[in-house]
């Protein structure tokens, strides 16, 4: 007798999609505050990346914090509180942090506004962490996925208006103004945006608080033990922190008092302790991998490669989706790109974070029952709907989008991917990840609008890389899963350490290239071409670790979003 389907909690679906949209909406609206704070504060490009420093690493220290409870407590904060409490919490953490940033701003505090920003993102962090096993619970297990893509898709939508709606609260009108005169904006426009981004998360706690519609969904099940990754991710910590302390301590140096071979030499140490904090990541989890073939005792999750991999994977992923959009406003400022003021970055951000709604729209139509032939037709028609209301909404705005309108050549390509993939999560990450290595090719080694539109289709690439590493990570995994999840999120720190190394790189080329301007944030670029190299590489290693495991990696099913 076939079982009955659970049906959807629509209502509580609805409600939680509120918070899908939050994230998207604060996170790509930072590549449009930091050239903001860039000009405001006199910040040279590294200073002006720690905005996602601070940002993506309360994403780390909060999960860590979740992980470590649930190792010495035994049980999962999270499920203890409940999906829904959890929720409501985290969203009262980011009105506190808002109120940080409304507090810092009043001080006229970059520091401060890094301090409100971390919060928030901590508030985050546990939200995350309770909405994405919440969406799949809200239903059929069996269209779990649906759910979860239907609200990265609003996530995406939140990514694609959010840098639009933030350039008008700081610029006002889409008018140009000089970046001497964004040194002179009063700081009160950034008080009400975020008074009103305070506002929005009191609403919409209460929104979880006071629904009906929205259940508990409280899970007492017992944590597996982890102890060895416990311990490596604490010494891991440990050692980041001493790695960014002397990069803080010269946080103040001002750049402008230096000599050449001063500024250089600034440059150059900065530069090398945040490759060490890279290092850091990378080495201690190969170091897990190693380790736990040879005594899997005390890893938990760790002890499957495919996690662990994938763990650097989605730490890269996140660092290159980030580090290309919070760079891609200094660029467009050269010459080369057009000379475009911070003032008028906004419509190119819109479309870069566009492009990941795009594609996130186009990758959810297979997690709904269409027809194959209906499939094929919405696989064309839906990221050509995206690509206009991207188009439109930036229009609504009074922006001329007339130089992207030709961008529509790379989102056919984008079409094509989709229908080379063939649903198949290895084979669609190999596929959009070597058109991010490509893309980053063509636009190092070209200028103008080429450049620009190769830079964009990074976000092209990105848009379906978390389903895809996310699905493939956790697979086999079994009674890890939640575990793993969990160690999966911390890996969003990689949009703390690697746009702040792509910042630090391109002072660093600039100051050995002092008479050609734009050659520091141009070359910079290599490093989303290294991090989509690297998720390459994984797409390629992790059909064969699971074909080891006896698992068919082509039916792995892609859930979460991002």
């Amino acid at each position: 007798m076939s079982q009955t389907k659970q049906p959807t909690n629509t209502g509580a679906l609805s409600t939680l999609i509120v918070v899908f949209f939050f994230w998207g909406f604060i996170a790509s609206s930072n590549s449009v505050f930091i050239p903001f704070c860039k000009h405001k504060f006199n910040l040279d490009q590294f200073q002006s990346q720690l905005v996602d420093f601070a940002f993506y690493l309360a994403y780390y220290i909060g999960a860590l914090g979740l992980f470590a409870y649930g190792a010495f407590g035994g049980k999962d904060l999270v499920g203890k509180w409940g999906y829904k409490k959890s929720i409501v919490y985290g969203l009262l953490f980011s009105a506190i942090g808002a109120v940080a940033m409304i507090i810092a701003v009043n001080a006229n505090t970059f520091t401060g506004m890094l301090v409100g920003l971390f919060i928030v993102a901590l508030g985050f962090s546990l939200q995350q962490t309770a909405a994405q096993p919440f969406a799949i619970a809200l239903g059929d297990e069996s269209t779990g996925a649906s759910r979860v893509n239907l609200a990265g898709g609003i996530n995406s939508f939140g990514t694609s208006i959010g840098p639009i709606v933030v350039a008008f609260a700081l610029f006002g009108s889409a008018a140009a103004i000089t970046d001497d005169q964004i040194a002179a904006l009063s700081l009160g426009k950034v008080v009400v945006l975020y008074s009103a981004v305070c506002l929005l998360f009191l609403a919409a706690a209460a929104l979880f608080h006071f629904s009906k519609k929205v259940p508990a969904g409280i899970n007492e099940e017992k944590i597996e033990p982890a102890n060895k990754a416990l311990r490596l991710l604490l010494i891991m910590t440990g050692v980041l922190i001493i790695m960014f302390v002397p990069i803080f301590n010269s946080y103040k140096i001002d750049p402008v008092t230096l000599t050449d071979a001063g500024r250089l030499d600034l440059e150059t140490m900065r530069l090398k302790w945040l490759f060490g904090a890279l290092a850091t990541v990378v080495v201690g989890l190969l170091f897990a991998n190693f380790s736990a073939q040879k005594n899997e005792t005390g890893w938990g999750a760790m002890k499957y490669p495919q996690l662990v991999l994938g763990m650097l994977a989605i730490f890269v992923y996140v660092g290159v989706e980030v580090a290309i959009g919070s760079n891609l406003g200094e660029l467009l400022k050269q010459a080369d790109f057009g000379s475009i003021p911070s003032s008028k970055i906004a419509p190119y951000i819109s479309m870069y974070w566009g492009s990941m709604m795009i594609g996130r729209w186009a990758g959810a139509i297979s997690a709904f029952e269409f027809k194959k032939q209906t499939n094929k037709i919405l696989t064309i028609i839906v990221p050509l709907v995206a690509f206009g209301i991207v188009i439109g909404v930036n229009s609504i705005a009074q922006y001329d989008m007339t130089p992207l309108y030709m961008y529509i050549v790379c989102i056919f390509i984008q079409i094509i991917a989709f229908f080379l993939s063939q649903d198949k999560p290895a084979k669609t990450l190999f596929i959009f990840s070597l058109i991010g290595v490509a893309s980053m090719l063509v636009g190092i080694f070209s200028k103008g609008d080429v450049a620009i539109y190769a830079f964009l289709t990074g976000g092209i690439a990105c848009s379906i890389m978390w389903p895809s590493i996310f699905a493939l990570s956790i697979a086999g995994i079994g009674k890890y899963t939640t575990q793993g999840s969990a160690f999966l999120i911390m890996m969003i720190l990689g949009g703390g350490i690697i746009p702040p190394i792509q910042g630090k790189l391109s002072d660093f080329l600039q100051s050995s290239h002092l008479d050609q301007p734009g050659y520091g944030i141009h070359n910079s670029f290599w490093i989303p071409a290294a991090c989509f190299a690297y998720i390459l590489v994984f797409a390629i290693a992790v059909k064969g670790i699971l074909k080891k495991q006896g698992i068919n990696y082509e039916d792995a099913e892609a859930k979460g979003g991002h």
